[in-house]
């Protein structure tokens, strides 16, 4: 009678798990990008000094970025739009000469929300005493919206795809069953464009200081569909 209960129960578990086998799924990879012309960036900008005394050298530099700082209070940029990034004081030994010498430096980035004012950003920032530009990053101030955007891309890729996978082998394709974003979305230079700026102290009327170019934003995603037969 045991045995019989036993064997009863094992096959009642296995029809509990035929019935509940996998449903059959096509699994694809989507890809949305958005191409899009920046219009802020963030700039990279250092100040340095060197010198054979420790403490005067971090003097020197501290005044200098003071300067920048009380410069970019005065351009009108918010306070949250700049911020030190690195500061450094490094003592060196110069073989040639048989000394020490010292080298301070502050790295501040800026975000700069009006392209506009690049060129006058940069030139009252070196006039402040910025002796260092270390790069410029092209941001979009839509930056959330374009990446909704790009990920609603990347759904209907995968879908397509898929949607050519099941009519090859005369199949149609059911609900989404699992959805993964690969990473974040991301974002990257596309190509570069001269832009010119009217500069009111500029005699030619226009001078390109600046390749604004073109970013992309980019969304992807692993989609698994049910397969209908």
């Amino acid at each position: 009678m045991k045995k019989f209960a036993i064997v009863l129960v094992m096959m009642i578990a296995g029809a509990a798990n035929a019935q509940q086998a996998p449903m059959p799924q096509v699994t694809v990879q989507g890809e949305g990008v958005i191409k899009v012309t920046p219009d802020m960036a963030t700039i990279t900008i250092g100040v340095n000094n060197e010198g054979n005394d420790a403490k005067e050298v971090k003097k020197e530099n501290d005044k200098a970025t003071d300067a920048v700082i009380k410069y970019l209070k005065k351009a009108g940029v918010d306070a949250n739009d700049y911020q030190t990034d690195r500061v450094y004081l490094n003592r060196s030994y110069d073989y040639d000469k048989k000394k020490y010498y010292y080298r301070a430096s502050q790295t501040i980035s800026v975000k700069l929300k009006d392209l506009s004012k690049y060129d006058e950003l940069i030139t009252g920032l070196t006039d402040a005493g910025v002796n260092n530009i270390q790069g410029v990053n092209f941001e979009s101030s839509k930056q959330k919206e374009y990446e909704a955007q790009a990920r609603r891309e990347a759904m209907l890729d995968a879908k397509k795809k898929a949607e050519e996978y099941a009519s090859a082998i005369g199949q149609s394709i059911g609900a989404a069953m699992m959805i993964t974003e690969n990473g974040s979305s991301s974002y990257m230079p596309l190509r570069m464009k001269s832009v010119s700026y009217e500069m009111a102290a500029d005699s030619a009327g226009s001078r390109e200081t600046i390749a604004v170019g073109e970013i992309e934003i980019k969304a992807n995603v692993t989609v698994g569909f049910a397969l209908k037969l």
